[in-house]
């Protein structure tokens, strides 16, 4: 289970340095190809990157703040057949191309996103990995680095990146 919310950022550099100065830890900046695929409840999407390469499956609701989201992820290799196979079984809904840079401080993970076509980004994810945290736990992280890295509530972002992009793509 994870607690986390996503913000349009004007100002990557700052809340890369404020995360630095937090202590957090850099684990690289990834070029990554999210294709999402379509599926009768939740999301699906095989993430193709040079960091992380996993299918990921979640659920969650869509609203702009800190939210539950129920995820299960499945380790992949580059370049397997995989997308291939569900391109196939499934068919693909959208691709979202970003370049990320990844981030930690304990079980929080932030990734600060330039996502082609949408624009800059943070995003913030308190994780339990065992169930030991729980939510309340996990939403008191959001919010202590919502605040911390000074997003405000107009810039918190309710939809993900794909219905971001499926809207966009709507009104062409």
């Amino acid at each position: 289970m994870n607690v986390e919310f996503k913000a349009r950022c004007n100002e990557l550099e700052r809340i890369r340095a404020l995360l630095v100065k937090e202590g957090a830890e850099w684990r690289g900046k990834d070029h990554q190809a999210d294709v999402y695929f379509n599926v009768p409840h939740g999301r699906l999407k095989l993430r193709k990157g040079k960091i992380e390469n996993r299918l990921v499956w979640y659920e969650r609701d869509d609203y702009a703040g800190a939210k539950q989201s129920n995820v299960g992820l499945f380790e992949t290799e580059p370049g397997s057949s995989l997308e291939a196979i569900l391109t196939n079984a499934l068919g693909v809904k959208v691709v979202v191309d970003k370049q990320r840079d990844i981030y930690f401080i304990g079980n929080v993970k932030f990734h600060v996103d330039e996502v082609e076509r949408l624009g800059s980004f943070i995003e913030v994810e308190a994780i339990d990995l065992d169930g030991t945290l729980g939510r309340e736990y996990l939403q008191r992280q959001c919010d202590e680095y919502k605040g911390l890295l000074g997003i405000r509530d107009e810039d918190m972002i309710a939809e993900s990146y794909s219905d971001l992009l499926l809207k966009q793509q709507k009104n062409v």
